[in-house]
């Protein structure tokens, strides 16, 4: 994929994204919130073992002969999104909860692309990337704190 159709793919899904905290909310108030992780984790296993039984390579899981801890952080943080997000979205309402968890995600992504983590390839943080953060940090505490 070419950096321009990652971006509009990242920004339409962004925009996604942006209904799951209200909508597992709403789903919580029904199910409780438990309850509205767990349906929200399973439709996502529905729809991403659809797409890796028709377009993807399912013999590629054999390759994975043991499970090393940076392995598991994806799921981790998959299911930490989803449980905080419909539990926080209520009191911070959801521009405030997308901004904090983006400025969070922004601040710590900067640091591993500088640190060249779990195989990124190293950038620096610069002058501008201090100021994206900054930004964004000063965002998030008007719309937290309104």
């Amino acid at each position: 994929m070419d950096r321009g159709a990652a971006l509009i793919a990242t920004v339409a899904t962004g925009a996604l994204v942006a209904f799951q905290p209200p909508a597992n909310a709403l789903l919580g108030r029904v199910v409780g919130d438990f309850g509205a992780a767990f349906i929200s984790i399973a439709i996502s296993l529905a729809i991403l073992t659809v797409l890796l039984v028709t377009v993807g390579d399912v013999g590629q899981l054999g390759s994975l002969d043991h499970v090393k801890p940076e392995y598991v952080i994806g799921g981790i943080g998959g299911a930490a999104i989803v449980l905080v997000s419909l539990v926080a979205v209520r009191p911070l309402g959801a521009g405030a909860f997308v901004a904090a968890l983006i400025a969070a995600q922004l601040t710590v992504s900067a640091v591993l692309d500088h640190l060249g983590a779990l195989g990124l390839e190293k950038r620096p943080f610069d002058w501008q990337a201090l100021i994206a953060v900054v930004l964004l940090l000063g965002g998030t505490l008007l719309l937290a704190t309104r």
